[in-house]
């Protein structure tokens, strides 16, 4: 099974509104990204032990260590989660600054220095949502 088949599984297993949602927002991540790599890590360590709620990953960057080794990873990701959504903006230096640019104006939704947590898609600003993505993605392009 190639990443899009896995993507549209994980999507397609959501119940019928976070199924919706979540497809708008993949849709809504691509229209940002056209092109972009993606990634699905299906929350599994290497022992096979649930260690994470799946992820969808859009975009490519690299992280340095302390160590100086690199590894590959995406820029955003998207979750489903027992309460709701989580979108990963991930990349951003300053840990406070997506919770001092976007929080006041996001709506319904809690806002750390990577993720941004919501209920339904009908409790936040999607133009907010979706400015917040395209900043990141301008940064590191």
């Amino acid at each position: 099974m190639n990443i899009q088949d896995h993507i549209n599984e994980y999507i397609a297993s959501q119940p019928e509104q976070k199924r919706v949602e979540m497809q708008e927002l993949h849709t809504t991540i691509m229209e940002a990204m056209p092109g972009c790599k993606l990634w699905f890590l299906d929350g599994k360590n290497s022992e096979n032990k649930i260690v994470s709620n799946p992820n969808i990953g859009y975009g490519l960057r690299t992280i340095t260590y302390a160590d100086g080794k690199t590894k590959e990873f995406y820029q955003i990701g998207l979750s489903a989660n027992t309460s709701g959504i989580s979108v990963y903006i991930l990349g951003i230096d300053d840990k406070t600054y997506l919770s001092k640019t976007y929080a006041e104006k996001l709506g319904k939704a809690s806002v750390t220095g990577y993720c941004i947590k919501f209920k339904k898609l009908k409790d936040i600003n999607i133009a907010v949502l979706q400015e917040a993505i395209r900043h990141e993605v301008a940064l590191t392009q």
